[in-house]
């Protein structure tokens, strides 16, 4: 950004907002598919392990999951393909899968007349891994191939830690995804029980000098029941009295807009009916999102439903981990990192190392990066897979409020949070 003063904004979208319905969905059944591989003890064996592409479409009490997947028994069986003309010799059990499908929807809150966990329909449409796409990627002399051509992006920077230390996110996304969460907290708890799960929120962050100070305006939609239970409709002003301390509270000190037109709540009107029977989602409709508020570059492909050969996704994890180590370190105020693949290859195409005019050590520690940070942390899935620890079940709890700026959990969830690597690039590089 050019710029040392200007207006930045990005959104969310809630657990209920319906393209989020199915990116849970989705990385509910990958980490099915994971979890049964760890309990079978062949979690990091990338000749028989999880496969999958799943993508999920969900309507007016409709649920259709379709994509590509390989996995073991009880999830998975095969069968003598010969005696179906045209079908792989896989098969998932589509039971099991619906189960899942049905218990995320009664997890977000979904039972309302047009979507509920026990009344919609679920069609699963899964069919096994091309044979061509397998050989590709299996593992061949100790490594992976890349799961699909394309190229990722990692980013970091400093401008939240003065409101969350060790989230390394863009302001604007940062503080979209709280109001959110908070937002989704309190309707969970009974606080604001009238909400509904469906909603999306965007903030507009003031930048002075090149940094965040605060919030010109925050627009908020958030579904609601249609009457408070005493005889009264709500209307958006009663919406925005009922949520304006729980979005204030999201938010640093001051940062609230004075002026009650710079919140905007419901401008559309009121906001029943939502959630997929107010509007269809897809998975991997929120990219954006997803990643850093389109603060920074998003590479081609969606994260969700994709198992960690895939560096569509494991690779986006990859560059997000060494760019936040970079500036974790200190070394600069921002870093953008870029790989890219050729489908089959372990090895990357380019690594780009783009710190934007804020390092701190020099006009050359860009080009230096890129050759420490090659050597520290190779870029190969096998690599990745391996020191991300990424054949867990831990991924669908990144399918609402972002993958990136949380902590680390203790059982290996959003390990590319992390910054332990943050001191050995620093020494590798001299500083």
């Amino acid at each position: 950004m050019g710029r040392k003063s200007y207006l930045f904004t990005s959104e969310s979208v809630s657990e209920g907002h319906p393209d989020k319905v199915s990116d849970q969905i989705s990385d509910a059944i990958l980490d099915a598919f994971i979890a049964n591989d760890v309990k079978l003890g062949i979690a990091d064996n990338s000749a028989i392990n999880t496969r999958l592409g799943c993508e999920t479409l969900v309507t007016t009490n409709k649920v259709v999951i379709a994509g590509e997947a390989r996995g073991q028994a009880p999830l998975f069986r095969k069968f003598d393909s010969h005696q179906f003309v045209g079908q792989s010799e896989w098969v998932v059990d589509r039971g099991l899968i619906t189960d899942i499908a049905r218990g995320v929807i009664k997890d977000i809150g979904y039972d309302q007349v047009g979507f509920s966990h026990h009344g919609a329909d679920v069609e699963v449409l899964l069919h096994g891994q091309s044979a061509d796409i397998a050989m590709g990627v299996d593992e061949k002399q100790g490594e992976e191939g890349a799961g699909d051509q394309g190229m990722m992006f990692g980013f970091a920077c400093t401008d939240s830690e003065a409101y969350e230390k060790g989230s390394f996110m863009p302001a604007p996304i940062f503080f979209s995804h709280r109001i959110l969460k908070v937002l989704s907290e309190q309707r969970r708890s009974g606080k604001l029980g009238d909400l509904l799960p469906d909603a999306k929120s965007q903030v507009t962050i003031q930048y002075e000098d090149d940094k965040a100070v605060g919030a010109a305006k925050v627009v908020v939609s958030t579904q609601h029941r249609k009457s408070n239970g005493k005889g009264r409709d709500y209307t958006p002003e009663m919406v925005k009295e009922m949520i304006g301390d729980a979005v204030a509270s999201a938010l640093p000190k001051g940062w609230m807009p004075k002026s009650g037109a710079d919140f905007l709540v419901n401008p559309t009107g009121n906001f029943v009916v939502g959630g997929p029977d107010g509007d269809c989602g897809l998975t991997g409709r929120k990219i954006i999102v997803d990643t850093y508020g389109g603060y920074a570059p998003h590479g081609g492909g969606a994260f969700s439903g994709k198992d960690p050969t895939k560096v569509d996704r494991s690779a986006a994890y990859a560059a997000r981990y060494l760019a936040k180590n970079v500036v974790a370190a200190g070394l600069a105020e921002r870093c953008m990192i870029q790989v890219a693949y050729a489908i089959g290859r372990p090895e990357p195409m380019s690594l780009l190392v783009d710190t934007q005019g804020t390092s701190k050590h020099g006009a050359d520690l860009d080009a230096k990066l890129e050759q420490v940070l090659a050597e520290l942390f190779p870029m190969r899935p096998t690599n990745i897979r391996r020191k991300l620890q990424l054949n867990k079940p831990v991924y669908q709890r990144t399918a609402a409020y972002g993958h990136f700026g949380r902590a680390p959990d203790a059982d290996g969830g959003f390990s590319w949070e992390k910054t332990d690597l943050a001191d050995a690039i620093k020494k590798a590089v001299g500083a």
